[in-house]
């Protein structure tokens, strides 16, 4: 740790811990009750049980997000936070929204729209943490005097994520038009600027794992970006198929929609490149794979499995299944989940009292139970979707009599889904296992400065 004022992200990470912990115990839950009987029918019935694990997974990966930045920023700027105080208050509000916000879905308080139900209260407060957020990274960068592409992309991605939420503040009365205004948050966040701030994050690991160029990295930036804006925006029209707009918006949205890997297979190749040319010799091997595994799985999932799908003709009979969760569950994870934990994992060392900095066996046993756990839900809920679209929409078979012919694919989920909990079991016990640290370990540094295998 360069700087003193980059202890904060321990807190953030420690929150994101918490509740991507929560969140698994609600998703499990989900999913035993396609099994039935649900002894919790009355208490925690299953469309609370969703909300509250769909929710978590937006919450703890922004938690995320912010601790990653926090953590970035003054190694980027080469300077101290600008308002410590300002961080651990930002964390404070961000931390009892998201608490008050669950107990309110426990008791059916929020507005219905999925994945943004929070009410308005809470809304408002998100707002605020994302102003003080942008604030005082903005006034960090600007002290410095130093700014790096790497910092004005994951800036920009975090200011258009905060934009962009704007819509899901409204209200409308309109069913069809809330679905309708709720894309322009939900997919331009998580296949749009959120690919930014993935980019930006993969790009600080690459720099200082593997010791690459970081104007070579930095080019490939420039290219996530152009990417995002072409296709990712255009590509929200996927989203439009059944909401009634006009017919052109369906070539439009699977033209666009398959262009969107693009973006993905450029980051893919750019973090093998990197690798390769280095020789994988940086000591912090455990961050290592879970950098390269988040680009891999995200091709997977985010890639292959979203172009699977999306195409118009494919998606009409897809649409609303569980092939779209199939491709939401490797999708998220790889793309958001595995980068925060690549940034977790790389900053640990630094963070921590005794942790090893390439990483413990508990670690290691973690990235491997999560990968394989995530493989077998994806493929469960595959099958599971493949039998569903044919029962359902080519049988014409009802729901209820679809979903009992294809139990036993949720039982290969919950399976795979225990082994992918305990994954991330290992990794929170490990996480929190070595005490914090608050005090100054590393000297300042020049970027690309590689001996004897650690950046210096």
């Amino acid at each position: 740790m360069r700087y003193k004022s980059q202890s904060v992200a321990y807190w953030y990470f420690a929150v994101a811990m918490v509740l991507f912990g929560l969140q698994l115990v609600f998703g499990l839950l989900s999913a035993t009750k396609y099994l039935g009987p649900d002894p919790l029918l009355y208490i925690l019935p299953f469309d609370v049980t969703k909300v509250i694990h769909t929710n978590l997974l937006i919450v703890w990966v922004l938690t995320g997000f912010m601790g990653a930045t926090y953590w970035l920023i003054p190694d980027e700027s080469r300077t101290e936070l600008h308002s410590v105080k300002l961080a651990y208050i930002q964390l404070i509000l961000w931390t009892l929204m998201g608490v008050t916000a669950i107990i309110g879905y426990l008791f059916r308080y929020g507005t219905g729209n999925k994945l943004l139900e929070q009410p308005l209260p809470h809304k408002l407060v998100i707002v605020v943490c994302m102003l003080i957020f942008i604030y005082n990274i903005g006034m960090t960068i600007r002290k410095s005097g130093r700014f790096t592409t790497t910092e004005g992309v994951l800036l920009l991605g975090i200011v258009s994520s905060a934009v962009l939420f704007v819509p899901a503040l409204l209200h409308y009365e309109n069913y069809t038009v809330s679905i309708f205004y709720r894309w322009w948050t939900i997919h331009l966040w998580v296949e749009g600027v959120w690919m930014m701030i993935m980019g930006a994050f993969l790009a600080y690991l690459l720099i200082r794992l593997s010791g690459a160029d970081r104007e070579v990295m930095e080019k490939w930036l420039y290219v996530i970006v152009g990417l995002v804006f072409l296709a990712g925006i255009l590509g929200t029209a996927h989203h439009y198929y059944w909401v009634g707009v006009p017919y052109y918006w369906l070539p439009i949205g699977g033209f666009f929609s398959a262009l969107e890997p693009l973006a993905i297979v450029g980051m893919a190749m750019y973090a093998y490149g990197a690798m390769r040319r280095a020789g994988l010799s940086h000591p912090n091997v455990l961050a290592l794979h879970w950098t390269l595994g988040s680009t891999i799985f995200t091709l997977f999932g985010a890639g292959l499995l979203g172009l699977a799908h999306t195409w118009p003709s494919i998606n009409k009979w897809t649409h609303g299944t569980l092939i779209t969760a199939m491709h939401g569950h490797a999708a998220f994870y790889g793309a958001y989940a595995m980068i925060t934990l690549a940034m977790i994992s790389y900053a640990l060392p630094s963070l921590t009292h005794g942790r090893p900095e390439k990483g413990s066996s508990i670690g290691y046993w973690s990235f491997w139970l999560q990968l394989g756990g995530m493989f077998g839900m994806t493929i469960s809920f595959a099958t599971a979707g493949i039998g569903q679209v044919y029962l359902e929409r080519i049988m014409g078979m009802g729901y209820l009599d679809a979903q009992l012919k294809i139990q036993i694919h949720f039982v290969m989920l919950i399976i795979c889904g225990s082994i992918f909990a305990t994954g991330v079991g290992l990794f929170i016990f490990d996480f929190f296992r070595y005490r914090p640290r608050f005090e100054v370990t590393e000297p300042e540094v020049r970027d690309n400065e590689v001996a004897v295998g650690r950046v210096v």
